[in-house]
């Protein structure tokens, strides 16, 4: 029975600083650096020995998968990499403090934009500094698929199609799959593994560092109907913790 393993990075550089970041590339911060080993090491408690990697284009996947993997002495795993795993990109709050943006559009507004399942902030204006578009990365993309901005319900849409196309296979060839990816685009995956609803995905935040593992059909669908606070390598309180802290960070990526 195949097992999907799904990983979010460990603190970055701008979640210490308290920024949207969304598809900005920075760094894991010495903490993130630690959260991640950490997951190595609970991966390796448990008996979780991946097969494959997949993870997002983007630096604080990357170097956390790359040192969780270290940890558990498989740095040498296959590795498939999309730009659809990456993070939610925040469009024109990019590189915006959480807390100044709080106190210029006020904080019902910057709710909607922060977890409302179907409202995107602003797109991205061309001038703004962090403006990570041009990246080089995704100069292959038709121009249509790179995003100005968007809404959690625009991940699920971009990130389902290599969940099926890339991801799948995997699990149906019987690997064991390490996913390490971002708050939003984990989110989204777990929306569509545990069905849940367009009111109710608000609500759930993905803690960082911290393994969160199913059991799957030959389906690909998880075997019980567990919630998903049942589901991680850890125990409760610590979860508990790290999800309150990036409910604290308003959630940016």
């Amino acid at each position: 029975m195949p097992r999907l393993v799904l990983l979010r990075h460990g603190e970055s550089e701008w979640n210490q600083r308290n920024l949207f970041t969304g598809w900005y590339d920075c760094d894991l911060t010495d903490r993130g650096v630690a959260e991640a080993r950490q997951a190595g090491a609970w991966l390796a408690e448990h008996g979780v020995e991946p097969d494959v990697l997949h993870t997002s284009l983007q630096v604080r996947a990357i170097r956390t998968a790359v040192e969780a993997l270290g940890v558990m002495g498989r740095s040498w795993l296959p590795v498939r990499r999309s730009w659809r795993l990456n993070e939610r990109h925040y469009g024109d709050l990019t590189g915006k403090d959480k807390r100044q943006t709080t106190a210029e559009f006020g904080e019902d507004q910057v709710l909607v934009w922060r977890r409302s399942y179907d409202t995107p902030p602003p797109p991205i204006s061309p001038d703004n500094p962090f403006n990570p578009n041009d990246d080089p990365r995704y100069e292959h993309l038709p121009p249509e698929l790179v995003p100005t901005t968007e809404c959690l319900a625009d991940v699920v849409v971009r990130m389902l199609p290599y969940w099926y196309d890339a991801i799948v296979p995997d699990l149906s060839a019987g690997h064991d799959v390490l996913v390490v990816a971002h708050g939003n685009s984990l989110r989204a995956l777990v929306k569509h593994l545990q069905g849940i609803s367009d009111e109710e995905i608000p609500q759930l935040n993905i803690p960082t560092g911290v393994p969160l593992v199913y059991e799957l059909d030959d389906h690909a669908a998880p075997v019980d109907d567990r919630p998903v606070e049942e589901r991680y390598l850890a125990d409760a309180d610590e979860v508990r913790a790290r999800a309150e802290a990036v409910a604290r960070q308003a959630s940016g990526g």
